[in-house]
């Protein structure tokens, strides 16, 4: 299974409650009815009353988890996102929510330790 995680941060004009509703509301709907929703797509927004580390800079405001069977699926999807027509609309939505100067996404190898 490939993982893509993308770490995002909001525009800066937006409230975190209009961040959250604009993502759930018309962003992922969007994606899922242009090509599909991944077998997961899971969106963790970061709970900036409750830090781990107080004082660190913070850079993202949600973690967007995609995974994908293989690497062909993978393929099939990013190729499926970038055709000119749905990648119009998906870049012209992220331009509503989405502060792309602090825009991070990379695959990554999953290692999961589990107890007992």
């Amino acid at each position: 299974m490939l993982t893509i995680m993308a770490f995002l941060a909001r525009r800066p004009d937006l409230t975190p409650e209009a961040f959250i509703d604009h993502y759930e509301n018309h962003h992922v709907p969007l994606i899922c009815r242009l090509v599909g929703a991944p077998p997961v797509y899971r969106r963790s927004y970061l709970r900036r009353d409750e830090p781990l580390l107080p004082g660190a800079p913070i850079g993202f405001d949600v973690v967007t988890e995609q995974k994908f069977a293989d690497r062909e699926a993978l393929q099939a999807w990013l190729a499926a996102v970038s055709q000119p027509e749905v990648a119009e609309q998906v870049r012209a939505d992220e331009a509503r929510f989405l502060d792309h100067r602090h825009y991070f996404a990379y695959v990554v190898e999953e290692h999961v330790t589990t107890s007992g």
